[in-house]
């Protein structure tokens, strides 16, 4: 009974509590590599780790997966419990164990935590600026039109003289706001939230901002030589270390976060299984070249010839992990002159809708 508490304290049935403790993860896994390799034994590891932990949730899933091994658990039952790691992480532990490998794997699933990190930092970094300016100005848009317009509203009112179609529409939308801007301003950005939230990140219906990104050109292109990369390196340091192919690629499978990459790594993997080679299953998918490149293709059923399939993945992993830099970079240049043409749309709309009323009294006083 005491020992199932320590597991519901740490969290360990239920996945989602151990949300945000990613940078502890990889810091435990880093330094158990090392201690391990050192001569330490697995408990002593996990002590010295332990004490260097600062948060509460993952010292009680420390504690746990201790208590699990000193009770006779593998070292990867203890760590498939805490669901600290995906799948393809405890097949290479599980296998290291089996086969006397542990020191190796584990250095092999820090490099590969390490990995995954750099790319979802490539995705992270290439919308950040643009969120943040959109979201600045949006925040600025908000500020004029719920504190500036409506004293503007009544000082056009007084002016008695007809005006443009843009002041009209500034104007009412300064009116609306100064009467129930304190209702509608929260309202809206609840509502822009609950979007966001369901249509990138929720997992039901996160593929339709999939759908969404994968039609922005370049964002389309980054997204494309991310997940490239993950493919060619997961897959190929998997096999490259033991792990039968249809493993592998189920690791693979549970790894991406693209729903239409996981559909064909599902499909190849029915395929293998059925018997049939990377070629057939290549081709047996439809539009498969919307999401593998003919020639990256080609040189996959080439390494599979060969027998040196894992070699090659792993350079096809290298090539796109390049590509992703090289992109990421133009990215932000490109996207910088489409941001500020945004935002210089809404300062030209705003002026021109308080600059064309007083040429409008200019021309009345130069009549009379």
């Amino acid at each position: 009974m005491e020992k199932k508490d320590i597991a519901n304290k740490a969290g360990i049935k239920n996945p989602f509590a151990n949300f945000g403790l990613g940078k502890y993860r990889d810091y435990f896994i880093e330094n158990l590599s090392m201690l391990v390799a050192a001569g330490m034994p697995v408990i002593s590891a996990l002590d010295s780790i332990t004490n260097e932990i600062r948060s509460k949730r993952m010292v009680d899933i420390l504690h746990s997966i201790r208590d699990d091994i000193e009770n006779g658990y593998s070292i990867w039952r203890a760590l498939e419990k805490s669901h600290l790691f995906k799948n393809h992480a405890i097949s290479l532990i599980r296998l290291g164990e089996e086969s006397g490998r542990l020191v190796e794997n584990l250095k092999l699933v820090a490099v590969q935590e390490q990995k995954e990190r750099v790319f979802k930092s490539k995705l992270r970094s290439a919308m950040m600026y643009p969120v943040f300016v959109l979201s600045l100005t949006v925040v600025v848009g908000v500020g004029i039109a719920w504190f500036i317009l409506p004293k503007l509203a009544i000082v056009f009112d007084q002016l008695k003289i007809e005006l443009p179609l843009i002041t009209r529409v500034l104007i009412a939308t300064g009116i609306f706001l100064g009467n129930y801007g304190q209702y509608v301003i929260p309202t809206v950005i609840v509502v822009i939230v609950l979007l966001f939230y369901f249509t990138f990140f929720f997992a039901k219906t996160k593929i339709i901002g999939q759908v969404i990104l994968f039609l922005i050109p370049g964002v389309k292109k980054l997204m494309k030589e991310v997940e490239l990369a993950r493919f060619g390196y997961l897959l190929g340091t998997l096999l490259q270390a033991g792990l039968p192919i249809t493993q592998a690629l189920d690791s693979l499978a549970s790894a991406t976060e693209f729903i239409k990459y996981k559909k064909l790594y599902e499909h190849i993997l029915a395929s293998i299984e059925e018997g049939n080679s990377f070629q057939k299953s290549f081709a047996s998918f439809k539009k498969i070249n919307h999401l593998i490149p003919a020639p990256i293709q080609q040189l996959i059923v080439a390494g599979e010839r060969s027998g040196n399939l894992s070699g090659t993945l792993c350079k096809v992993g290298e090539s796109f992990e390049s590509k992703a830099d090289t992109t990421t970079k133009n990215l932000t240049i490109i996207l910088e002159p489409i941001l500020l043409v945004i935002v210089w749309l809404g300062v030209v709309a705003v002026a021109l809708a308080v600059i064309l009323p007083i040429y409008g009294l200019i021309g009345g006083f130069k009549t009379q």
